[in-house]
C-alpha cells in the first residue's frame, strides 16, 4: 500500500506540472514579444550598415491588440527595409488588426510574400502529424478563404513591394536592392522557375523571400547568388525542449535551423528564419521558444 500512496502522489505531481506548463505556454510565453538581433555580413567592403527589420506569422485575430500595440512600436527601431515572410491573418476580419499593427512601418520601404493562412482560415490538426516525413499541406483540407487581396492592396498601395512569384529591384536606405521571392511552397503556389536567374552584380545586396523555406528552393536561390534568404513558416518549433530545441519545422528544413541566423550549406548565402510572432489558433501555446521580430543589422564580409 505504501508504493500505492507513492504513485498517487508521483502521479498527482506530474498532472499539476503539466498543467502549470500548459497554463504558461499558453497564458504567459505566447504573449512574450521578443525583438532579437542579429548581424549578417553580407555587404561589400567598406559599406554603411544596412538595417532590416524581419516580421513573420502574425496569424493575427481582431482582439490581440497586445501583439498589435508591439508590433507598432517597433516603428522606433527605425529600419531601413521591412520584410514580411507571410501568415499575417488568422480570422476572416484580421485585416484591420494586422493593419493597426503594420500601419507605422508602412512608412519605410517594404517588402512581403504571403503564407498559406493569408489565404485559408485555420482548421484543426493533429499535432502528432507535424512528426510525419510528408510535410505537405494536406490538399483540400482548408479553412475559409481570408480576404487576403484586402492586406495586398494596402501594403502595395503604401508602395511595398509584393515579391509573391516577383523579382525586382528596390532601393533601401540608399542602397540598391535585387529581391526575389516566391508565393508559399508549403500549399505549392511558388514559381521560381518563373523568377530565375543569376543575379546582377550592380546591386549592393540580393534579396531573396519565402515562407515556407524548403531546401530545394534555398538550394536553387543560393546558386543563384542570393545572399540573405529571409522565410517564416516553422515557428522556431513552437514548443521546444530546452537544451534540445525544435523537435519539428512543419517542412523539409532541418530542425536544427528552425530559427535564427544560419550559413546555408554549400553555399556562401546566409538564412534567416524567424520564430514568427504568433501561433496556430488551435494550438495557442508556445514553450521555449517566444514570439519574435528581429533587426538584421548587415555589414561588410
Amino acid at each position: 500500500m505504501p508504493n500505492t500512496g507513492r504513485v498517487a502522489r508521483f502521479a498527482a505531481g506530474t498532472v499539476a506540472l503539466g498543467a502549470a506548463t500548459l497554463a504558461y505556454a499558453s497564458l504567459i510565453e505566447r504573449n512574450l514579444f521578443t525583438l532579437r538581433r542579429q548581424v549578417v555580413p553580407v555587404l561589400a567592403t567598406d559599406a554603411e550598415p544596412l538595417r532590416i527589420l524581419h516580421l513573420s506569422d502574425m496569424h493575427m485575430t481582431p482582439g490581440q491588440r497586445r501583439k498589435q500595440e508591439w508590433v507598432a512600436s517597433l516603428a522606433a527601431t527605425d529600419p531601413d527595409l521591412v520584410v514580411v515572410t507571410g501568415d499575417n491573418l488568422a480570422h476572416v476580419k484580421a485585416v484591420p488588426a494586422a493593419l493597426r499593427a503594420l500601419q507605422p512601418l508602412l512608412d519605410y520601404p517594404g517588402a512581403f510574400v504571403f503564407g498559406s493562412n493569408d489565404y485559408n482560415g485555420p482548421v484543426w490538426k493533429n499535432p502528432f502529424g507535424y512528426f510525419r516525413k510528408d510535410t505537405a499541406h494536406p490538399q483540400g483540407v482548408q479553412g475559409v478563404e481570408l480576404p487576403y487581396e484586402d492586406l495586398r492592396e494596402v501594403l502595395v498601395g503604401a508602395g511595398w513591394v509584393d515579391l509573391n512569384n516577383a523579382r525586382t529591384v528596390l532601393k533601401a536606405g540608399g542602397r540598391t536592392i535585387e529581391a526575389v521571392g516566391v508565393d508559399d511552397p508549403h500549399i505549392g503556389r511558388d514559381d521560381y522557375p518563373s523568377v530565375a536567374g543569376p543575379v546582377d552584380p550592380a546591386a549592393d545586396l540580393h534579396l531573396a523571400l519565402t515562407h515556407s523555406p524548403e531546401p530545394a528552393l534555398l538550394d536553387r536561390m543560393a546558386a543563384d547568388g542570393f545572399e540573405l534568404l529571409l522565410a517564416g513558416h516553422t515557428h522556431g518549433g513552437q514548443v521546444c525542449v530546452p537544451g534540445v530545441g525544435a523537435l519539428v519545422t512543419n517542412c523539409g528544413l532541418d530542425r536544427r535551423m528552425a530559427r535564427g541566423l544560419h550559413r546555408w550549406p554549400g553555399s556562401k548565402a546566409w538564412l534567416h528564419v524567424s520564430a514568427g510572432l504568433g501561433t496556430h489558433p488551435t494550438a495557442p501555446v508556445r514553450f521555449a521558444c517566444p514570439p519574435e521580430a528581429s533587426i538584421l543589422t548587415l555589414i561588410p564580409r
